[in-house]
């Protein structure tokens, strides 16, 4: 598999945020989000070849594990190191983009799959796989990232719609402006986590974080 980079942080993101966690970032990305931040691991050529092996000796003896891209899914290997990770006694987050069948994910109480519904300001709204929902549980996550109104009545008629047994996370484009999001989600009273970006708010936009 390809992987653009690896390192060790704090979680930034959803439910295990500001946990200890090996980040393992893979290339290529099957959507151009508009406002995308990870863009440098879009590429599918970018980065470097290596085996499931390579990566559990990356990861050594640190107990929660990110793996994330990029679209990780993209990987025809991601189940099996999915799978080997848990089996060397790791929590798995897996950020996927909502577009990828998620049914190949190994099914364990340990894998916590961090699923993303992209809103009309990402431009990829029509690329989800709406049967993904119905597989997600209350151990994963639902992620929507919201830059304006639009955005916000978009996920809650989504949320409508699709009623979902998992836990939503609401969280601003950009990862750091929070208020209007939160005053809206007070106001409307909507049953979701807003979350901010926590390693923005430590270290910045930067890489490596």
């Amino acid at each position: 598999m390809r992987i653009v980079e690896n390192f060790l942080s704090l979680q930034g993101e959803g439910l295990k945020i500001g946990r200890l966690t090996y980040f393992i970032r893979s290339a290529g990305c099957n959507l151009r989000c508009s406002w995308c931040d990870t863009g440098f691991s879009q590429d599918y050529s970018i980065g470097k070849e290596m085996s499931v092996k390579d990566v559990l000796a990356l990861v050594g003896d640190v107990e929660n594990v990110c793996f994330t891209g990029g679209e990780p899914l993209e990987q025809s290997e991601a189940p099996e190191l999915l799978k080997a990770l848990v089996d060397a006694g790791k929590t798995v987050v897996l950020e996927t983009n909502g577009s990828k069948d998620i049914s190949v994910v190994p099914v364990s109480e340990n894998i916590i799959i961090s699923m993303d519904i992209k809103c009309p300001s990402s431009g990829m709204q029509d690329r989800m796989l709406m049967s993904n929902l119905d597989i997600l549980s209350m151990k994963d996550q639902l992620k929507f990232v919201i830059s304006d109104r639009t955005d916000l009545e978009y996920a809650e008629n989504l949320l409508k719609e699709h009623p979902v047994k998992t836990n939503v996370i609401f969280s601003p484009v950009g990862g750091l402006s929070l208020e209007l999001l939160a005053e809206e989600v007070v106001s409307k009273k909507l049953d979701v986590r807003v979350l901010p970006q926590l390693h923005k708010i430590i270290w910045g936009n930067k890489q490596g974080v």
